[in-house]
């Protein structure tokens, strides 16, 4: 492999999972370029993408906004404009580069699947929801494989929630040392016709806190973009996603046992719902039952490096120790 062929491209590099990947191909050898708002290139300027893009090995993109907000129309906008006109960039710059990089991996999300809390939900068999987070995850990949890029192989991952240290999982270990880290219960709440309207309204499912919870280790969302790179045979929908899905109770549970708390109080769906309001996010984040499993990437003979959930979060927390210290 020629020094140009060891290019990789991030794009949307400047968030948690975009600054780890920069970090592990750097320490892999590669030569990493970024393109975001700042960075080697920057959203708009196609002909500077295009130059990067042109010869490189891998391009990943993980640009998007958070969806850790209110949906509201602005918001609702952003969000989808983060991820498909991003991608339809990098579609247009990789059409035009003389060389096209062998391989584009393209970040998704697990939300594309229904509410499961009957069966696990898979690539060949998971079936695709409703509502506004679902149209974007299905747009948001259509603008990733309707380009004709003849002589690049394109992957979906379709991320569950990634655990690391700096992650989703911050919060949820602050609640737990204050007390307040049991089950978020699902319940009735007063639907507008705005929300219902836009897709954004979550409807009760009696779940009790038995909603699934499926989640992936950081290391592991690395771990399966190397394996995708060294399996050709793989394009495509791809679900990262631990082999072992678990649920909110459980989740809870273990996350106040690894900060030595015993006891968390639980949380109902009108304290949710006026919480999500007041620190401006939603409660579906919480409410929705994922559960997703890997089938393509184990039946491919990808190993785990964290499987386990308990296993998972003590080397977290270690490792935020270790930093503190």
């Amino acid at each position: 492999m020629s020094d140009e062929q060891r290019r990789v491209v991030i794009a949307g590099a400047s968030g948690f999972v975009g600054r780890y990947l920069q970090d592990a191909f750097r320490d892999e050898g590669y030569e990493v370029v970024t393109v975001g708002r700042t960075g080697d290139a920057v959203w708009g300027n196609t002909v500077r993408i295009r130059a990067l893009v042109d010869g490189a090995a891998l391009v990943v993109n993980m640009a998007g906004k958070s969806v850790n907000c209110r949906y509201g129309r602005r918001n609702r906008a952003e969000i989808v404009r983060s991820r498909v006109d991003t991608t339809l960039e990098l579609a247009e710059a990789i059409r035009g580069a003389e060389h096209p990089p062998p391989l584009w991996v393209n970040a998704s999300t697990a939300t594309i699947y229904r509410h499961a809390d009957d069966r696990p939900q898979d690539e060949a068999t998971g079936e695709l929801g409703e509502g506004f987070s679902v149209s974007v995850a299905k747009a948001w990949e259509e603008a990733l494989f309707t380009a004709d890029l003849p002589h690049t192989r394109r992957v979906a991952l379709r991320m569950t929630i990634v655990f690391g240290d700096g992650s989703a999982l911050v919060p949820l270990l602050r609640l737990a040392q204050a007390g307040l880290g049991g089950p978020q219960l699902d319940g009735p709440w007063f639907p507008t016709r705005a929300r219902l309207r836009a897709g954004t309204y979550h409807h009760d499912r009696h779940t009790h806190g038995r909603q699934r919870f499926s989640w992936v280790h950081i290391a592991d969302v690395l771990g399966a973009i190397r394996f995708v790179r060294d399996h050709e045979d793989l394009d495509g929908p791809v679900n990262v996603a631990s082999p072992e899905p678990s649920d909110n109770r459980t989740v809870m549970a273990t996350i106040r046992e690894a900060v030595g708390r015993r006891f968390g109080l639980p949380t109902w769906r009108w304290m949710l719902e006026l919480g999500s309001f007041a620190i401006r996010t939603e409660t579906e984040l919480v409410l929705k039952s994922r559960w997703v499993v890997p089938t393509r990437l184990v039946e491919a003979g990808y190993e785990f490096r964290y499987p386990d959930l308990r296993g998972a979060l003590a080397g977290i927390i270690a490792e935020r120790r270790q930093h503190r210290d």
